[in-house]
């Protein structure tokens, strides 16, 4: 199986990585590419974009300016080591060990805006360019039309090399959608994790995140190969429900004291 995941907007480029492992992006050439776009873009064109502040505006502007196709440890950063959202407060991958870390690099993908998607050790420069962000380029309006099929052929190419029976959906809906099912080899899971609330059962979205990078550490920390074996997923009080669940979403619910 293979695990898809979303990036996150917070960095954390600046600590040591946990291991000198690395790799480089496939799609560098594309990412160039949008560079080149976004650099035209002053800093409050890029605010207005992406609906952020102005000195984070700035900030991003001055990152695209310094953005090179030469990575190294000097510039960039393994991308499950750079990430530091809610997804990767559960995932910790820098307290996996070596084994456990090929195991992330091999079978999750982190889906990005720039990068297009990432292998968990590719080296990332920094940058802040989100999924549905309605960049205009000469391929289309959005970073949708940007990317077209090429995600979705090289999850299909991976899937396929190595004979996997499904994809595993642990990307938001935002990042999903530059995934094309209709053209995988495989049926695509989709976990859905739900917490108890005011008297019932629902998506809470920083739980729901969390729950997400849990259930790749507990895939990588077992060597996890088959998705049925995620159904056995009991982490922080979530638990299998098989009576809402279909075959192609997963539910997981979680009633805390």
């Amino acid at each position: 199986m293979l695990i898809v995941l979303s990036p996150a907007k917070t960095l954390a480029m600046e600590t040591p990585p946990a291991t000198i492992k690395s790799s480089l992006p496939d799609f560098i050439p594309h990412s160039a590419q949008l560079i080149d776009v976004l650099k035209a873009y002053s800093p409050a064109q890029v605010a207005s974009l992406m609906r952020i502040s102005d000195p984070l505006a700035a900030l991003n502007v001055a990152r695209y300016t310094s953005w090179s196709r030469e990575f190294s440890p000097q510039n960039a950063k393994q991308a499950v080591l750079a990430f530091n959202g809610d997804v990767y407060a559960g995932l910790e991958a820098a307290k996996l060990n070596p084994s456990q870390l090929d195991y992330t690099q091999s079978h999750v993908r982190i889906l990005s805006g720039l990068y297009g998607m990432l292998r968990p050790l590719d080296l990332m420069q920094p940058y802040r360019l989100e999924m549905g962000t309605r960049l205009a380029t000469v391929r289309g309006k959005n970073l949708y039309a940007f990317w077209g099929d090429i995600v979705t052929t090289a999850l299909d190419e991976l899937l396929r090399s190595r004979k996997s029976s499904a994809l595993i959906n642990l990307a938001s809906e935002e990042y999903f959608k530059v995934v094309k099912p209709d053209l995988l080899s495989v049926p695509v899971i989709t976990p859905v994790f739900e917490d108890w609330k005011n008297g019932k059962y629902k998506i809470i979205s920083f739980y729901a995140k969390r729950a997400r990078g849990l259930m790749t550490r507990y895939a990588a920390l077992h060597g996890l190969t088959r998705p049925e074996q995620l159904q056995a997923f009991a982490v922080e009080g979530y638990k299998f429900d098989a009576d809402g669940s279909s075959r192609h979403n997963w539910l997981f619910r979680r009633r805390l004291a």
